[in-house]
C-alpha cells in the first residue's frame, strides 16, 4: 500500500528542515543558520503510532521578485511537492509573527484541496503560546506550537497529522517500492550530475545552473525500467577536503558519502571537456571502498572538438582510473540525450555482475591454474600456497581463499589474483573482494 506524502512548506529559514529531522527521528535534512540552505525537495520516511508516511522537505517559498537567482526554481520545486501531497505542514516562525512572505504562502495553500496544518515553530515555552493569536489571520486554522530543536509539542502535532491523513493516499504508487535499486550520481561540482538525472528521469527533479555547488542535499527520484524500480540519487559535488570549509558544504559532502553507502550502483560523472582529475580518482576510490558497482559517465562529450581530443581523454582515463579499469565507460551528453540508452545498458550489466554467484568449481579451477603457473610470493623459507576457495558473499562478489600463510599476501599479489579471476569470469562493472584465511 502506498504511503501518504506530507509536504513541509513555508518561507525560508523558519526551521522546516529541523522539523523534518525531528519528525523523521534522524538527521535526514541539512540544517544551517544560512538562509535558503534547502533548494531541491527531498523525501524522508517517517511513522507515528504505526502509521507510516513520507515527509517532503522543500525550500522556502518566496515572492517572484526575490533577489536570489534560485528563488524561482526553489519555489517551483515546492509547488511540485504540494501537487503530489496528501497533507501539508505549513511552518511559520512564531518569534517573528506573521510576515508578508507567510501571507503569500498561505494564499497559495488556500487553493489546495488537502488538509493543511499550521505549525508555529520556535515556541520554547508556555509564555510564547499566548502570543500566537495573530497567526489565525493566515486562515490556515489553529496553530500547533512546537519547538523543532527541543521536540516540544511534536507529539501533539503528529497526532493531529495522522488524524488528518486520508485512509487511501492520493499517490498511485509507493515512492520506494520493494526491490528498488539504489543508484548514486557522484562527481565533482558542476560536471552535470543534476542535468543527467533530469535527462534520465524525464523531469526537472533537480535544480540546474552553471553555478558550482547548486545541489546541496542528496535529491532522489524513482524511475522504472523494464519493470525494475531505480532510485536515482543526485548528490552534491564532492570537493577536496581542504576546500570544504563551510557548514553547508561539510554536510553536503556527508550526504554524498551516505548516498554511496546506500547505493548498489554509482555513476561516476566526469566532465569530458576537462578530463579526469585527482578528485575524480578519489571519488572512484570512495565508491570502491563502499563496494558499489561502478559505471563511468563521460558527460559533455559533445564539447570535445575532434577524434584526437576524444582519444586523449580515453588514454587519460585508462591511466588515471587504472585501478578500476573494469568499470565500463560511456560517452553521454545530458544536454542532447546522447548515450543515455548505452548508459542504462552498462548499468544493467554492472548490476548483473554485482549480484553474480561464481560456482565453486570455477573458483578452484582458477586457483589450480595459478598454482600450475608457479606464480606466488614468499618470505625466507615460507611461500604462499592457496589450496581452495569459494564465494562467501555477493553484492559485490567476495571470495574466501584458504591458504597456508595469509600474512604473506601483498597488494600486488592480491591485484594479480583479482586479474586472473576477472579473466575467467565476466565481472565488468563490479568490484571483487578477496579474503585470505589460514586453512
Amino acid at each position: 500500500m502506498p504511503k501518504p506524502i506530507v509536504s513541509v512548506v513555508g518561507r525560508p529559514n523558519v526551521g522546516k528542515s529541523t522539523l523534518v529531522n525531528r519528525l523523521a527521528e534522524r538527521r535526514a535534512a541539512i540544517v544551517d543558520a544560512e538562509r535558503g540552505v534547502t533548494r531541491d525537495r527531498s523525501y524522508h520516511e517517517a511513522d507515528w503510532n504505526g502509521r507510516e508516511f513520507i515527509l517532503v522537505d522543500t525550500g522556502g517559498i518566496e515572492p517572484a521578485n526575490a533577489d536570489d537567482r534560485f528563488s524561482a526554481a526553489i519555489r517551483e520545486q515546492a509547488l511540485q511537492a504540494l501537487a503530489e501531497s496528501d497533507a501539508v505542514l505549513f511552518v511559520v516562525d512564531a518569534t517573528s509573527g506573521v510576515t508578508a512572505e507567510d501571507e503569500e504562502v498561505a494564499r497559495r495553500l488556500k487553493r489546495a484541496s488537502i488538509p493543511v496544518l499550521l505549525v508555529a515553530n520556535k515556541v520554547d515555552g508556555e509564555a510564547q503560546e499566548a502570543g500566537l493569536w495573530d497567526l489565525w489571520s493566515l486562515g490556515a486554522g489553529e496553530p500547533h506550537p512546537v519547538s523543532s530543536v527541543h521536540g516540544r509539542g511534536t507529539g501533539d502535532l503528529l497526532d493531529a497529522l495522522v488524524e488528518a491523513l486520508p485512509e487511501e493516499p492520493a499517490a498511485a504508487d509507493d515512492p520506494y517500492p520493494e526491490g528498488t535499486v539504489n543508484v548514486a550520481f557522484v562527481g565533482r561540482p558542476n560536471v552535470g550530475k543534476s542535468s543527467l538525472v533530469n535527462r534520465i528521469s524525464g523531469t526537472e527533479r533537480s535544480i540546474v545552473s552553471d553555478v558550482a555547488g547548486t545541489t546541496r542535499d542528496a535529491v532522489d527520484i524513482v524511475v522504472e525500467r523494464a519493470g525494475v524500480p531505480y532510485r536515482l540519487v543526485d548528490t552534491a559535488g564532492l570537493r577536496k577536503r581542504a576546500n570544504v570549509t563551510e557548514g553547508v558544504e561539510y554536510y553536503s559532502t556527508l550526504r554524498g558519502l551516505q548516498a554511496l553507502d546506500e547505493a548498489d550502483l554509482a555513476f561516476l560523472v566526469i566532465d569530458g571537456s576537462t578530463g579526469v582529475t585527482e578528485q575524480d580518482q578519489k571519488i572512484a576510490g570512495f565508491a570502491l571502498e563502499r563496494g558499489c558497482a561502478l559505471v563511468v559517465a563521460l558527460n559533455k562529450w559533445d564539447l570535445l572538438g575532434d577524434d584526437e581530443a576524444r582519444e586523449d581523454l580515453r588514454v587519460s582515463i585508462a591511466r588515471r582510473l587504472e585501478f578500476c579499469r573494469w568499470a565500463p565507460q560511456v560517452a553521454v551528453s545530458a544536454l542532447s540525450g546522447r548515450g543515455i540508452e548505452k548508459l542504462w545498458d552498462a548499468a544493467e550489466l554492472a548490476l548483473s555482475n554485482y549480484r553474480r554467484r561464481i560456482p565453486t568449481p570455477v573458483v578452484n579451477d582458477v586457483l589450480a591454474s595459478i598454482r600450475e603457473s608457479g606464480h606466488t610470493v614468499g618470505e625466507g623459507r615460507r611461500h604462499l600456497r592457496v589450496f581452495y576457495g569459494a564465494q562467501s558473499a555477493s553484492c559485490p562478489p567476495a571470495l574466501m581463499l584458504f591458504c597456508n600463510h595469509p600474512d604473506l599476501v601483498t597488494d600486488n599479489y592480491r591485484r594479480y589474483m583479482e586479474r586472473r579471476f576477472r579473466e575467467a569470469v565476466d565481472l565488468t562493472g563490479t568490484p571483487l573482494r578477496l579474503g585470505f584465511k589460514r586453512r
